[in-house]
């Protein structure tokens, strides 16, 4: 690991607490199909406990993000992860009549889990009574990113290039965007451009403040750009955003939807140690002003003698 992987944690992350983790608690989901099933981490002890919503990449589950997840709850997060309907453990067939509002499904799962959150707190034994509702934060990789980003505001639009209708939701005071893919229109391949019509997103109603994290490898097939595809939600929305730039990193950003997964192609631990430990400061600090986790954690990245990556604000 990294000399910076190594700095961040010693400024601005407390040892890890030893977590829990339940799996399936099944929320009722009527017109879906079925009931969505999520994943639910947290502290094993603590009260008053933040919460981070996280939305998986195309195919994947709440088992997925293991990284992410077991290190966020290991350091005071209640992490909430839902099994969204293109999951392959659920083998949805292409033909099924739900397969084109699937974008909207996984924002309407998002909003599911922040309604339900009292069935949540009562089917995890010890977490009742132990969540602040105050502090949510919305999270997600690649798709699931994009999920996490209309809860923030950003809108998926008309084919004629309309604002789309606004589905954010103020219970959202933060988020975290991994991977997220830029503008659609002529910034989409052919193939992309026909076959994913909801990749057509506007930031510049994404208000709620939110870290974007890139990867300046990160070269999509969906996308004719660049790895600066990925840098458009922080460019082209309101300000309050920071941008994590990632060097060397690939759409995987090193691991972080599991260890040793065949998604990788940038095996990187330490990178992801860094994404673990800055997105956690970043989050402690844009829910609580109060706390000076993420200037300490720029500090330090600024200070490292062998970054991993850089971070911009505005």
């Amino acid at each position: 690991m990294s000399e910076s992987a190594l700095a961040i944690p010693d400024m601005v992350t407390s040892a890890p607490a030893p977590i829990i983790s339940a799996k399936p608690v099944v929320l009722p989901a009527p017109g879906r199909g079925e009931d969505l099933r999520v994943r639910v981490s947290a502290p094993a002890h603590g009260h008053d406990l933040p919460i981070i919503v996280f939305s998986h990449g195309f195919g994947w589950s709440m088992d997925g993000y293991g990284p992410l997840a077991d290190f966020w709850a290991a350091h005071g997060f209640v992490v909430i992860q839902p099994t969204h309907l293109d999951s392959r453990t659920l083998n949805l067939p292409p033909d099924d009549p739900r397969t084109p509002l699937i974008w909207r499904f996984r924002v309407e799962d998002l909003k599911r889990v922040l309604d339900r959150l009292d069935l949540v707190e009562a089917s995890v034994p010890g977490l009742g009574g132990r969540l602040d509702r105050s502090r949510i934060a919305a999270a997600g990789h690649s798709w699931g990113a994009q999920t996490a980003s209309v809860l923030l505001g950003a809108r998926v639009l008309d084919p004629d290039g309309g604002a789309g209708e606004d589905l954010s939701d103020p219970r959202i005071k933060a988020g975290v965007l991994l991977a997220l893919p830029g503008l659609g229109g002529a910034d989409l391949t052919p193939f992309a451009a026909e076959h994913f019509p909801f990749m057509n997103p506007g930031f510049a109603t994404m208000t709620t403040p939110a870290l974007v994290v890139a990867g300046d490898r990160d070269r999509s097939p969906l996308s004719v750009r660049g790895a600066d595809w990925f840098t458009d939600p922080y460019v082209l929305s309101p300000g309050g955003k920071s941008l994590l730039t990632l060097f060397g990193a690939e759409h995987s950003l090193g691991g972080i939807p599991g260890h040793a997964v065949t998604e990788t192609t940038d095996e990187n631990p330490g990178r992801v140690a860094l994404i673990q430990r800055l997105t956690s400061a970043y989050l402690r600090s844009a829910l609580d002003p109060e706390d000076s986790s993420w200037p300490a954690a720029r500090t330090a990245l600024a200070e490292s003698a062998e970054p991993l990556g850089r971070i911009d604000s505005r």
